[in-house]
């Protein structure tokens, strides 16, 4: 089986290949890239796309030379950035962020920006797409109806 996705996750990848996916390429792929995995695949070989092959030799490296199982980038999140995403995701700004869980705007801005390197998304529509496949935010209608009405006292 080979994977043809848009998502760059290392969990898609990891699920993936539990699954029995032999390769993993990104949507963006060249043709040429394509072919080849095909070939590959159907040879008994694996394939990955570059920037994930890199990944997971990275992964290995560190496994190898630290003696130490490589985590997992959700355990890398601190609760606090965990927070923080959360509000991301349900699409609340640097300042209403910073409001509600009483900090700065500075510190909401270096909390974002650890979140983007940590997981290597670097925009707020992929910030979002990462913590609903996580589950950090409820995506029911019910419950987006829920935050947009004022709660009354």
């Amino acid at each position: 089986m080979l994977i043809l996705s848009s998502y760059n996750d290392d969990e898609y990848v990891e699920q993936s290949t539990e699954a029995g996916a032999a390769g993993y390429l990104l949507k963006q792929a060249a043709f040429t890239d394509v072919v080849r995995a095909i070939r590959e695949v159907k040879k008994g070989n694996v394939f990955f796309s570059p920037a994930i092959s890199k990944r997971l030799m990275d992964e290995y490296r560190e496994t190898i030379v630290r003696g130490a199982p490589v985590r997992k980038r959700t355990d890398l999140l601190t609760s606090r950035e965990t927070e923080v995403l959360q509000l991301i995701a349900e699409g609340e700004g640097n300042k209403q962020i910073a409001a509600q869980l009483e900090i700065s705007v500075k510190t909401v801005e270096r909390h974002r920006q650890r979140l983007m390197d940590k997981l290597a998304i670097h925009d707020v529509a992929g910030l979002t797409r990462y913590a609903i496949s996580k589950g950090f935010i409820e995506t029911s209608p019910d419950a987006r109806k829920a935050r947009q009405e004022p709660v009354q006292s």
